[in-house]
């Protein structure tokens, strides 16, 4: 099948690059010409392990195309894909859709034979409708179906995501679009993934539904973790507890210092904005949205607690700025709420992390970019663990004992066991679970080799 795909960023990169792969013609659109340059030359702008790798091979093989002429994207497509941003706008909590409808716009100008056109971007409900609706008043006479197929890829695993998901959804009332779109999905279809055919309306809520869900799995365990910590109990054996229940399971039960990302954030607050709008309140959603705020701010404050409550002109080093491992998005992570409370508390702020630094760097000001997660240490009057990359869960604690002024470690995390952290030597905070103190510690290593302030 030939496909278009209008939009080159996360969501429309990996989907095409993924299409192409399942054997069919992709040819991507974007505006951006120096993206696009950069793309035909298979150099991808964002940071997906094993995107660039495959990205290539379909180049090489001729199944993928970049362009920034939409009529060569839409000519001779049986499905055309809007996956463009959808952003919140700057003052409320609505999906600003502009970028939707243009595309939708242009799609309508430069269809020629029967099209799908379909919502691949995050959109609220009742978008396909509106979608149609200015398809139509753009071309009377075209012949097309406007379905929505939303997106479940987690960043960092985004290409075994889309190779063997859970499900896909698609909704469609029209027969003729549903057989599209089996032949869009045929490899999957094949391999016995469930494709579940809705109305479009009900696909659109799928995809809120599920990320305020897990939002608010999240949200949960957090608070949960709190009372842990005031009653003396342990939020990974809580969450074990729980999450062996089949009802419940394992999955998101991860504490830690609140969620970000470019889906949870935004998905949650167009969530409480249809509820509003509709007049069906997402009272729960709402609830998980403000405790999420809230938390990132606390947990500079659990940071400045660990430093005996006063931060001014010390060293705090900050491993990770990424919202999670895997990728070097920036959005909404919660280093972007720790760092400047930490600054305004007094603090010298050194930073490192693998992938993300080339995208914090126009978000973050007056903090020490450094090469590693020792060069962050060194003089630092506490570490602060703030987002689970491998390389931090194996570092050498008697050298950091020798080059920070202060031992004292807060794993927002809870990258390492509470366990082996005690005879350390080391002040270790985490989240929902026993603090650990020097003076608790047996066989620290010698005062003396720590360097003093």
């Amino acid at each position: 099948m030939r496909i278009g795909m209008v939009g080159t960023g996360y969501v429309g990169l990996v989907s095409g690059t993924c299409f192409a792969e399942f054997g069919h013609q992709v040819v991507c659109v974007d505006k951006d010409e120096s993206k696009i340059e950069r793309l035909k030359r298979g150099e991808i702008p964002i940071y997906e392990p094993g995107l660039e790798d495959l990205l290539k091979r379909q180049i090489e093989s001729g199944r993928i195309v970049f362009t920034t002429d939409i009529a060569q994207a839409v000519e001779g497509a049986q499905a055309v894909f809007i996956a463009v941003g959808t952003p919140s706008r700057r003052f409320g909590r609505d999906a600003d859709l502009s970028y939707v409808y243009d595309a939708a716009r242009e799609i309508a100008r430069n269809m020629k034979d029967y099209t799908v056109v379909v919502n691949k971007s995050t959109v609220p409900v009742g978008t396909a409708c509106e979608v149609e609706r200015i398809i139509r008043e753009e071309r009377p006479d075209a012949d097309f179906d406007v379905a929505s197929n939303p997106e479940f890829l987690r960043e960092g695993a985004a290409i075994s995501d889309f190779m063997r998901p859970d499900r896909v959804v698609v909704g469609t009332a029209s027969e003729r679009a549903q057989e599209v779109m089996r032949g869009v999905y045929r490899p999957l279809y094949i391999n016995e993934t469930p494709i579940l055919f809705t109305q479009r309306e009900t696909a659109e809520v799928i995809k809120y539904a599920a990320n305020a869900f897990l939002a608010t799995k999240i949200t949960f365990i957090n608070e949960i973790a709190d009372l842990c910590e005031q009653v003396g109990a342990d939020v990974q054996q809580v969450a074990r507890g729980i999450g062996l229940d089949g009802r419940i399971g394992s999955k998101f039960l991860h504490a830690g210092p609140g969620y970000g990302g470019s889906c949870f954030p935004k998905d949650t607050l167009a969530l409480t904005r249809a509820g509003q709008k509709y007049s069906a309140p997402q009272r729960i959603v709402e609830t998980v949205v403000s405790v999420n705020e809230d938390r990132k701010a606390r947990m500079a404050d659990k940071i400045i607690a660990a430093c005996g409550g006063d931060v001014r002109g010390k060293k705090i080093g900050i491993l990770g700025l990424a919202f999670k491992p895997g990728t070097d998005d920036m959005r909404d992570a919660p280093a972007l709420t720790i760092i400047p409370v930490l600054q305004q508390a007094g603090a010298h702020v050194a930073v490192y992390d693998p992938e993300s630094m080339e995208t914090a760097k126009p978000l973050l000001d007056g903090v020490e970019w450094c090469n590693g997660p020792y060069a962050v240490a060194d003089n630092a009057d506490a570490l602060a663990l703030v987002t689970e990359w491998n390389e931090f869960r194996a570092l050498d604690m008697q050298r950091l004992g020798e080059i920070m002024t202060r031992r004292c470690i807060v794993d927002l995390r809870n990258i390492y066991k509470v366990s082996e952290m005690k005879g350390k030597g080391f002040h270790y905070v985490s989240i929902g679970r026993e603090e650990v103190f020097p003076e608790e510690a047996e066989n620290m290593i010698p005062l003396s080799g720590a360097r003093q302030a």
